[in-house]
């Protein structure tokens, strides 16, 4: 089935009956409510983060250091928006965190998706509130995130590389980009066989 990037990029389209909570690699988006411009601006192709985007970003990466079982992959803060891969890999034998693993929140049981994503959600949500009030960030309207987001199991070897690379290059297609407020429906990109909104 060809994917609609407009339809399935509001929706939910998990796969009915598919077990999330399955090893594997999962591409995700997650956009901001009505697609605020919140985390910083693109600049010449490239992506400056101001001080909502670098929280944003550390939160991200301190994900399988809080959470057992999950690891993640390529990832870009967009204006807003953010792709990352996250792998699912299992969670650790209960009460022996790795060496070097965060007491304290980390689950014993394995993790899903959708649990891997409503933590980052909800600890980005606390931090830019926290952020607003102390540091005067831009209030959000009703909640920063959007109820739902985007995600695409990887599949096959060639996959992961083809979602890393679109990964990297968001930032240059900024002006293209569908999630850009400012782009026209003209001007968007068309997606292509190598785009992986389409595998």
């Amino acid at each position: 089935m060809r994917l609609d990037p407009d339809h399935h990029h509001r929706r939910s389209i998990r796969l009915k009956g598919y077990d999330y909570t399955q090893r594997g690699a999962y591409f995700v988006t997650i956009c901001t409510q009505n697609r605020a411009c919140l985390f910083g601006d693109i600049v010449d192709g490239k992506m400056l983060l101001n001080d909502a985007g670098r929280m944003v970003q550390t939160v991200w990466e301190a994900m399988p250091v809080h959470y057992m079982g999950v690891v993640i992959d390529a990832f870009v803060v967009m204006p807003n928006h953010i792709h990352g891969i996250v792998v699912l890999v299992g969670a650790a034998p209960c009460g022996r965190p790795p060496m070097g693993q965060a007491q304290g929140p980390a689950p014993t049981v394995a993790m899903s998706l959708p649990d891997v994503v409503h933590r980052f959600k909800t600890m980005t949500t606390k931090q830019y509130a926290d952020g607003v009030k102390q540091s005067g960030w831009s209030p959000f309207p009703g909640q920063l995130w959007e109820r739902n987001y985007y995600e695409h199991i990887i599949r096959g070897e060639d996959s992961p590389n083809r979602v890393r690379r679109y990964i990297a290059d968001n930032p240059a297609q900024w002006e293209l980009d569908r999630e850009n407020p400012t782009a026209s429906a003209t001007q968007r990109i068309v997606p292509t066989k190598d785009d992986p909104w389409r595998l």
